[in-house]
């Protein structure tokens, strides 16, 4: 951050260990002083009430004390380190026009908190800056918020396939069309397909009323949903009347080679072995697949075995296949829904001893057992 946050320790090593409490790392105890160079960025950094610098110290274990534009830092050696990090990026997206709202502050504690077991995750750098992926579009940009949506956003660049798997509420879907959305802005691809089994296993969708596009719609809100964020409504709107974001059953995609462009299967836990096979076998050239889906949300009839769990486990480690696995520490709704989904996740485990069929191959998507 050049001169804009600079450290200076208050008094020696020796004598703050003796002020500080006692901790796991207590020789490294220390304290040290932040100075932004902006008054109003500092402001905003701290957040309403200092409420950012609480998240911090709750999260952290650390005392942050803002004074003017200073912020004191105190805690152990370790953890004051990770505080002056978190800060340091939050203070340059502020420079840079971002945000730093309570959600931004938990995603880049989440970042910083697990450096140093992931260090081959392209964006971390050990006692460096937080550099966090991003996709770019004219209305909106969006940025990795933990370190599973770093690596499955630059999975989505670098790999023709890639696999989302985890549960609700982990930006598997909004960052697959927030990536497709980017990609036709920047005319790389042709076009947009959405797909999405329907509820029922069998896509028996002729009761419905309306066209093909209306009796799919329901199905498809949140990807509506996440291209409305990304794009401007007219926009949307103008693509899919033109063909260029194209909505189609799966059950539509047969027969057909799908080239120059970005086609994204949601809710792929609910496709069959079959109808998982043929939909992947419709890549094209210049193409890209993303394929989202929550094993666990299985909706198909007893004894079927779910496409995804199948796919993920067959797939996983050939060249251009990437498989992005989500857990309830990637949740970024709502703090009370990664507890919701600990608890089903918990539940599911307890089932998979006692059901029939590929449990192995689902407890192994679900990342609970090792590859073979």
């Amino acid at each position: 951050m050049g001169d804009a946050v600079r450290g200076a320790p208050f008094g020696s090593r020796e004598s703050l260990s003796r002020h500080l409490p006692p901790t796991a790392d207590n020789a490294l105890a220390s304290q040290l002083e932040l100075a932004f160079d902006d008054n109003r960025l500092a402001a905003q950094l701290y957040g309403d009430f200092d409420q950012n610098l609480a998240l911090i110290e709750q999260r952290l274990t650390v005392s942050a004390t803002p004074r003017g534009n200073h912020v004191l830092l105190k805690g152990s050696a370790s953890k004051v380190d990770q505080a002056r990090r978190v800060l340091e990026s939050l203070y340059e997206g502020l420079e840079e026009g971002r945000s730093a709202d309570i959600s931004d502050v938990d995603a880049v504690i989440r970042m910083v908190e697990t450096e140093d077991s992931q260090l081959t995750l392209p964006t971390l750098e050990r006692k460096g800056k937080v550099r966090m992926a991003q996709i770019a579009t004219r209305k909106a940009t969006i940025a990795a918020r933990t370190p599973a949506q770093d690596a499955y956003m630059r999975a989505m660049d670098r790999s023709e396939l890639v696999f989302g798997v985890g549960p609700a509420g982990t930006g598997k879907t909004y960052l697959a069309v927030a990536h497709a959305a980017s990609l036709l802005e920047r005319g790389d691809i042709n076009r947009i397909i959405l797909s999405r089994p329907a509820v029922e296993a069998g896509e028996r969708l002729g009761f419905l009323p309306g066209d093909m596009k209306e009796k799919v719609d329901p199905y498809l809100r949140p990807l509506y949903d996440a291209l409305y964020d990304m794009m401007k409504p007219e926009n949307v709107e103008r693509c899919i009347t033109s063909g260029i974001i194209e909505v189609a059953p799966l059950a539509f995609m047969r027969g057909r080679t799908l080239s120059n462009a970005v086609v994204i299967l949601d809710e792929a836990q609910n496709t069959t072995s079959m109808q998982m096979k043929m939909f992947l076998t419709r890549l094209g050239e210049n193409s890209k697949m993303i394929v989202t889906g929550d094993p666990t949300q299985v909706d198909l009839p007893r004894g079927e075995k779910s496409g995804l769990v199948e796919a993920v486990n067959l797939l996983d480690g050939v060249e251009g296949v990437h498989i992005s696995r989500f857990n309830d520490k990637d949740v970024v709704r709502h703090a009370l829904v990664g507890r919701i989904v600990r608890a089903y996740e918990a539940d599911t485990a307890r089932r998979l001893a006692q059901k029939d069929g590929d449990t192995e191959g689902l407890a192994r998507t679900l990342g609970t057992l090792p590859r073979s």
